[in-house]
């Protein structure tokens, strides 16, 4: 299905299976179509979130860059908006329920079992989202509020943290595409 219409992806970058086998689909690496998609587990199309082809916006419920899906326990759907510097959070039906800015500029996000929210902000310093600081932010998926930071401790070489996920003891673990390596970031006190 690649391509540059409406008809066709042009730059996935997420997929989700929702618990009722919903598929979503974030397309919009890097300029993409820049829409967010959910289909049946059948594949038929039951709605497109965002601009769709060449369409970047800051308005709500559209996207640049959106780079990852999540799922909380209530079912709330979370897309790192990444070109936007934000999570969106919209119900199953589409419908737009948040924006959180708080997080930086996310490219990945996990959410775990108690609904603590992980987001890696890669790409924030100099070029985009001035005056962040490039790392993992862990929060409260139900209220938005962070309260813990892991920094990035090198933050001059190369895009950062672009997927993690963390274990029931809340380690973390991290890619990082430029840097060309995977990291565990071991939780020391609970």
């Amino acid at each position: 299905m690649a391509g540059d219409d409406a008809e066709h992806f042009n730059g996935p970058a997420a997929v989700l299976v929702a618990p009722g086998g919903e598929i979503w689909v974030a397309d919009g690496h890097r300029g993409g179509n820049n829409r967010v998609m959910k289909f049946s587990a059948d594949g038929e199309l039951l709605l497109q979130l965002g601009g769709g082809v060449d369409d970047t916006s800051r308005e709500s419920g559209r996207f640049n860059d959106p780079h990852d899906l999540k799922m909380d326990s209530q079912g709330r759907l979370f897309v790192a908006d990444r070109g936007n510097n934000r999570i969106q959070i919209f119900d199953q039906a589409g419908e737009l329920l948040d924006i959180w800015t708080q997080f930086g500029r996310p490219s990945g996000l996990w959410i775990d079992a108690d609904d603590r929210l992980y987001a890696a902000d890669g790409m924030s310093g100099e070029q985009w989202n001035r005056g962040w600081e490039r790392g993992i932010r862990i929060g409260d998926a139900r209220s938005g509020y962070v309260t813990e930071f892991i920094p990035d401790y090198e933050v001059q070489s190369g895009s950062g943290i672009e997927f993690l996920a963390a274990d029931r003891d809340g380690n973390v673990f991290a890619g990082q595409v430029g840097r060309q390596r995977f990291e565990k970031y071991v939780r020391v006190r609970p």
